[in-house]
């Protein structure tokens, strides 16, 4: 594992990063690709955890309410202003085989491509200071809608689709992406009220609650 960070500016970039710790090790770890990114680097490693969904991985029951989950706990150390990500030692240790995560990526190159075409660097006030709490707080609540919405098929994949956007206008500083991705973000949140009337309507049948 190289010792020296990468300040990745575009998802293609995130890609190629985990390609190359994948070909230098037999296992990447989550401490691994926090050791690359640098501990300040929330966004790219918000994002690599929301296109995980996107991958086979996701399809696997309870897997995309535990991918929720742990960026829920980076976006709430955002808002905290911490200066580096932290997360227990049990997650750190994690690891995938290299073989595994070579799969995953060749799965989001094309989903990396299309949005790397979306952000090009307009409106940055939106994209830094302050506003970096809203969008981390906006976040919080898509990762809220991942449990919910997990039993119905890749329904999860409009809140971590959203979320992939907000970290790659983070990472470009890109005002319009992230107004692009809050759309979506509500576009995902009418969708949840939608089935939850509808269940509610019917007896029940959509979500458990």
């Amino acid at each position: 594992m190289s010792e020296q960070t990468t300040e990745p500016h575009s998802i293609g970039d995130v890609v190629e990063v985990l390609d190359e710790l994948a070909d230098a090790e037999d296992s990447v770890s989550f401490g691994d690709v926090l050791d690359k990114f640098g501990s300040r680097s929330f966004a790219p490693v918000m994002m690599i955890i929301a296109l995980t969904e996107a991958t086979p991985l996701g399809a696997i029951p309870g897997v995309p309410s535990l991918l929720a989950l742990l960026i829920l706990l980076i976006a709430v150390q955002m808002i905290m202003g911490r200066g580096h990500i932290w997360v227990p030692k049990w997650i750190e240790n994690r690891s995938v085989a290299s073989q595994k995560l070579d799969k995953a990526t060749d799965k989001v190159t094309g989903v990396a491509d299309k949005l790397d075409n979306v952000a090009k660097g307009r409106m940055e006030g939106l994209a830094k200071g302050p506003a970096l709490r809203v969008a981390a707080a906006i976040i919080i609540a898509l990762c809220l809608m991942v449990p919910p919405l997990e039993v119905l098929p890749w329904a999860s994949s409009g809140p971590m689709l959203a979320i992939a956007m907000i970290s790659l206008a983070i990472m470009v500083r890109d005002g319009l992406a992230m107004l692009i991705a809050w759309i979506i973000a509500g576009a995902a949140a009418v969708g949840m009220g939608y089935y939850y009337l509808s269940s509610d309507a019917a007896g029940g049948g959509f979500l458990p609650f």
